[in-house]
């Protein structure tokens, strides 16, 4: 790596030298002890006092059942097998739990379970709609990141550092997601890394927090170098993200004199209309600039007149120098030239430094530990995913005008999580492994309980149900006619396997930053369940034929049924229901596909619980 700048220099100095062990911010509690099990049992003690203070009862510890089928889904995607259930049913109670935590975590299937929830996080919101062909590539990376366990911060410096072919450096998909605009990445950016929407800033001051209009351009004005251009090799096209340190003319690739040089053909000093036209971009737009740059009336434009048009934010934003503020007032004037600023501390950059060591001080900065925002993010991103609510709600939407629920709690894990150096598999362990996260549900009828003192209900994310349909199944080899094209999921170049499961993705998937209760099935998901070649052809795959061949008892047969697809016994209730249904049919296989094909379309079977 070559240093160019004493800026530079120092942005190299902090990437090398990591946050040690132990070390944490003032703005933090002090830990008695920072491994997972131990600052475990400080959040349920914490959790505890608020509930005796609060005169609640928190609900019963989830059964066995329950505790796999939850955890299998949050660390691995998929729900338990029968053989899983039993062996951890037949276990020894000491301990056990702490087992499969750690056993999950090691696993393949954890790095990419949640290498998908942030190919989700990063693309639902993607305002570059090409970006969407290098998503694999980019899942195909965040997989590797997790299976190594590289630190949070690391991860969040290489995606906003990233440089390179979007289809090789999958490091790149934050970037190309918002086509290198610096207003886009400097709200993203904010909002994914530090939980804090100061792209409500962007127009005004933001109504409801401190953070001023200001803030949101000097954190944009960290991006304007930033440039996303296609580029075409032989049939194929891709995208390269690069920095766009030398200068290029007005807006880029506009330059006055080469204009005239190549446009003026009679060399009378104006570009008329049908000149302009050799050009079909400008020859495009030209009535417009006409409008805005002709100020003699003549109907043509001087060379004088070209290079004084007031640039478009968006040509100036993006691959430029530096960045300008808009003039809301007087939106075709340039704006203000805005130096980088990030609005947590005031760290700054001054006006032409380059773009990697803009981006690289931005990146350190924001994984700063003395950053009170950066880590406790991330704590409530995940807490939220697991235990099914976060300490703020949304997740994205902190901030210092905001109240966190039990942030005594947060302010903990979040300890725990810097003084561990952002170990993302730690924080997964110690989540786990807390009475918060194996608490069992609430009934419908009962009092609803202050958060945390009962686990909450959340729908899987696509993924999650892809894999527990192929757990039910024995396999997916045919998702139906309605999957078969998945067009525009960056699909070229994957198996059939991975074309399906990406189809699939796209009915089922959501942004998982959405909050829980606005997330509702749709009409598509609901007639794809019901009505698609893997639910209508069950008892073709395989799993239900063998069962149905190794016993005529009806009782035994429903109970494999219910642990394969719902990872519980049936009810006494349910299995009089379902043994009537028998009864009624005549024909066994059928009354049994119907049963099937009734879990699968189930709540149940559709939520973590």
């Amino acid at each position: 790596m070559k240093v160019t700048s004493l800026t530079g220099l120092l942005v190299l100095l902090a990437m090398i030298l990591p946050v040690k062990s132990g070390e944490k911010p003032e703005f933090l509690p002090q830990l008695t002890s920072t491994d997972a099990l131990s600052v475990a049992e400080q959040v349920d003690s914490l959790l505890d006092a608020s509930f005796v203070e609060q005169g609640v009862t928190p609900t019963a510890p989830a059964h066995d059942e329950d505790f796999l089928r939850r955890v299998t889904l949050d660390l691995a995607g998929r729900i338990p097998t029968p053989a899983e259930l039993t062996r951890f049913r037949q276990a020894g109670e000491a301990g056990k739990r702490p087992l499969v935590i750690d056993k999950l975590l090691e696993t393949d299937e954890y790095a990419a379970t949640w290498a998908s929830y942030w190919r989700e996080v990063i693309y639902s919101r993607a305002t570059e709609s090409r970006s969407r062909r290098s998503q694999g590539i980019f899942q195909k990376w965040m997989t590797e990141q997790l299976s190594e366990n590289r630190p949070w911060d690391e991860i969040t410096i290489d995606l906003l550092t990233a440089t390179g072919d979007t289809q090789v450096e999958g490091s790149t998909g934050f970037l190309f997601a918002h086509g290198g605009d610096p207003a886009e990445l400097a709200g993203e950016t904010s909002r994914i890394f530090l939980g804090i929407q100061i792209q409500c800033a962007n127009c005004h001051d933001h109504p409801y927090d401190q953070w001023k209009r200001q803030d949101f351009h000097e954190l944009a004005a960290f991006f304007p170098r930033v440039r996303v251009r296609s580029q075409k090799d032989g049939d194929k096209r891709t995208f390269i993200v690069e920095s766009a340190d030398k200068e290029r003319g007005r807006g880029g690739n506009f330059d006055p004199q080469r204009v005239f040089k190549f446009l003026d053909r009679d060399r009378d000093g104006k570009l008329t209309a049908e000149e302009a036209q050799r050009n079909k971009q400008f020859g495009k737009r030209f009535a417009r600039v006409i409008e805005i740059g002709d100020k003699d009336g003549d109907g043509a434009l001087s060379q004088a007149e070209i290079k004084n048009l007031p640039m478009p934010q968006q040509g100036q934003g993006r691959g430029t120098p530096e960045y300008f503020m808009p003039d809301l007032d007087n939106p075709s004037e340039p704006g203000t030239k805005t130096e980088p600023v990030f609005f947590v501390d005031e760290a700054s950059v001054p006006f032409g430094t380059k773009d990697l060591d803009r981006r690289s001080s931005l990146a350190d900065a924001m994984t700063s530990p003395e950053n009170p925002w950066f880590a406790r993010a991330f704590v409530n991103r995940v807490w939220a995913e697991m235990v099914g609510q976060g300490f703020y709600t949304p997740i994205d939407d902190m901030g210092p005008e905001r109240v966190a629920q039990q942030q005594e709690v947060l302010d903990t894990l979040a300890a725990g999580f810097v003084a561990n150096a952002y170990d993302i598999k730690w924080l997964f362990r110690t989540i786990a492994n807390t009475r918060a996260y194996q608490r069992s549900v609430q009934t419908e009828d009962e009092e609803p309980l202050p958060a945390f003192a009962a686990m909450t209900p959340t729908r899987l994310r696509g993924d999650q149900i892809y894999n527990s349909i192929a757990q039910v199944l024995g396999g997916m080899t045919d998702a139906g006619p309605n999957l078969a094209q998945g067009k525009g999921m960056g699909m070229r170049g994957m198996s059939g396997p991975e074309r399906q499961r990406a189809a699939f993705g796209q009915l089922f998937n959501y942004d998982p930053s959405t909050p829980q209760a606005d997330i509702v099935g749709s009409i598509p998901q609901a007639l794809f369940m019901m009505n698609s070649q893997v639910t209508n052809a069950a008892s073709g795959k395989g799993q239900l034929k063998r069962l149905l061949k190794s016993t005529d008892n009806d009782s035994l047969a429903l109970k494999a049924i219910y642990v394969r697809v719902l990872s519980r016994k049936p009810t006494d209730a349910e299995l009089s229901i379902c043994q009537e249904h028998i009864t009624d049919v005549e024909d066994r296989t059928e009354a049994y596909e119907n049963i099937l094909w009734s879990l699968m379309n189930s709540s149940e079977f559709l939520t973590k619980r």
